[in-house]
């Protein structure tokens, strides 16, 4: 069996993948419940610009979480890709050897979607504990043990990451399709005279 890769832990730690436990906020839950539920989109037309501008603020503060959830499990599974690859021979490198250009990957850029953020991704409030499957997958340190996990565990683990990434990643979708359904409303009162561009600027 190999010995633990050196420093390992300590290098995970400094990029930020093992200092605390990922969990999904309870707010999180409660507000992604809103924004999924069709209701949340309904009714817009009759709706007053502060309602609208909290909405499309709740869907900016959403894509941010989730994209940040979505960047753990990409490194995630970026670094047991490798660890698989090294094991196969088609990576010579060390992992720690590795590890800068992996992680580099997942650095926060501007978002494809137009949800465009001025401020870094930073990590939510984290709880103690989670329910869904996201908190678990986020909570198992496994990164520091990988050089002693078998091939069976790394892809069992691969897999189940890449199951919950998909949820993420629809998630976030539904999200921007209810900000792209706000947006286009605020457009239509721009449009029709009802509203002027500082009320659709301002801060909700």
């Amino acid at each position: 069996m190999e010995e633990p890769v050196p420093d390992l832990a300590s290098e995970l730690l400094a990029y930020g993948y093992t200092s605390r436990r990922h969990v999904m906020p309870e707010s999180h839950r409660r507000r992604i419940d809103t924004v999924q539920d069709p209701a949340f989109v309904d009714g817009l037309a009759d709706a007053d610009m502060d309602s609208l501008r909290q909405k499309r603020k709740l869907c900016n503060e959403l894509d941010a979480e989730l994209s940040y959830y979505r960047r753990l499990l990409h490194g995630r599974l970026d670094l047991l890709s490798f660890e698989i690859r090294r094991r196969s021979g088609e990576e010579t490198r060390s992992l720690i050897e590795a590890l800068p250009e992996i992680l580099a990957s997942e650095m926060p850029s501007a978002s494809r979607t137009g949800m465009a953020r001025s401020l870094p991704i930073d990590a939510p409030e984290i709880p103690d504990s989670g329910r869904r499957a996201v908190d678990r997958v986020l909570g198992d340190d496994f990164l520091t043990k990988l050089p002693l996990l078998g091939d069976v565990e790394l892809e069992e683990i691969r897999a189940s990451l890449a199951d919950v990434e998909q949820v993420v990643s629809k998630d976030r979708r539904t999200v921007f399709s209810a900000h792209e359904i706000i947006n286009d409303e605020l457009a239509r009162r721009y449009r029709d005279g009802l509203t002027s561009v500082d009320e659709l600027l301002k801060s909700s």
